[in-house]
């Protein structure tokens, strides 16, 4: 496991508890963070070597690395990770830009390993069941998505709010539409971390903005719209498809988080129109944690030689692409980028 900041608390902790893994060295730069990670889960009584430097850790018997370190880092960890030998389970963005995350798959492709990325939101169980209802054609004829990740922090120093938050209901979009965009536009606004105040200046030369707006154009036609911002105490996450016969609402906060607003337009004898059959139905949704289904298929894949196709690294370097390209977009004023 390579890096134990607050995400690589999460995984550490269902690779403990896995009945097919066995976690075998912890490694973070930081000594303090490695600390407090062995405290809490009490590593070194359990036979978990502890480094600063992963390269100390490659004569154990290892067949995979969890990368979960900042994303500037991903491409030279995870390229030295293939090329040793290891399959790689990493945290998302795959990298930060296409190019290399293109270059990484087809690594993994060459040395014949699993190279997942952690886009958990594909393995949430309302995701999933959406996903279904979606196929079952209840919305009717789509026609456009709207999205909300709010909160107030974390605020990271590697990526900005758009890289860090929106990757989560792109992918969604992707996966409930079985469709990838072909135009994106972004605009947003930096407030906390303005030039030369951050980690990758030179991947975000202007700083890094608080605020995000998205914009995702799908070849059938449909768009979908996304808010995000790391420093508003309104807590949002909540995502919604609409349809001519209904709208179907993905809201984690929610005491029914996966919820199908049936519902449509007609027009009376004086051409007014008005809402007829509006039928609010709560989709039962069976429990899980999406992380642990996310180590689950690693380790599964890690004993099959099976990818998975929703967290393989051609899924995180297209996503890579939406990201990149909504970035050129924000840089360029907002104009309408197409994606090639």
């Amino acid at each position: 496991m390579i890096g134990a900041g607050r995400w690589g608390n999460h995984l550490i902790r269902n690779i403990l508890e896995h009945p097919n893994g066995e976690l075998l060295a912890v490694v973070d730069r930081d000594r303090q963070r490695l600390q407090a990670v062995n405290q809490r889960f009490n590593l070194e009584a359990a036979g978990v070597m502890l480094s600063q430097d992963w390269h100390n850790t490659q004569d154990l018997p290892a067949q995979g690395v969890i990368v979960a370190t900042p994303a500037t880092d991903h491409e030279t960890t995870i390229r030295e990770a293939l090329e040793r030998g290891y399959h790689v389970l990493a945290e998302k963005p795959l990298t930060l830009e296409s190019e290399t995350a293109i270059a990484l798959w087809e690594l993994a492709q060459k040395q014949q390993r699993l190279l997942n990325i952690d886009h958990t939101y594909l393995f949430h169980p309302c995701v999933e069941r959406g996903a279904q209802v979606l196929r079952q054609g209840r919305l009717g004829e789509l026609r456009y998505g709207y999205a909300a990740r709010t909160h107030l922090s974390p605020v990271r120093n590697d990526v900005d709010a758009l890289w860090d938050l929106a990757i989560h209901d792109i992918a969604i979009f992707n996966h409930w539409l079985a469709e990838f965009p072909v135009q994106v536009q972004g605009t947003g606004k930096i407030w906390l971390q303005s030039q030369g105040k951050t980690a990758s200046q030179h991947l975000f030369p202007e700083g890094l903005a608080d605020v995000a707006w998205a914009r995702l154009v799908y070849p059938s036609g449909v768009e979908a719209t996304i808010h995000l911002c790391w420093a508003n105490p309104d807590k949002q996450r909540r995502l919604a498809v609409v349809g001519d016969a209904g709208t179907l609402v993905f809201d984690e906060l929610a005491a029914a988080p996966l919820t199908l607003i049936q519902g449509q337009l007609t027009q009376d004898e004086a051409g007014i129109w008005q809402p007829s059959a509006v039928t609010p139905e709560a989709i039962e949704v069976a429990p899980g944690e999406p992380l642990r289904r996310v180590c689950d298929r690693f380790l599964e894949g890690i004993e099959t030689g099976q990818s998975c196709d929703r967290s393989s690294g051609a899924v995180g370097a297209q996503l890579v692409r939406v990201l990149e390209g909504l970035s050129q977009s924000c840089r360029e004023g907002g104009r309408l980028i197409n994606l090639s």
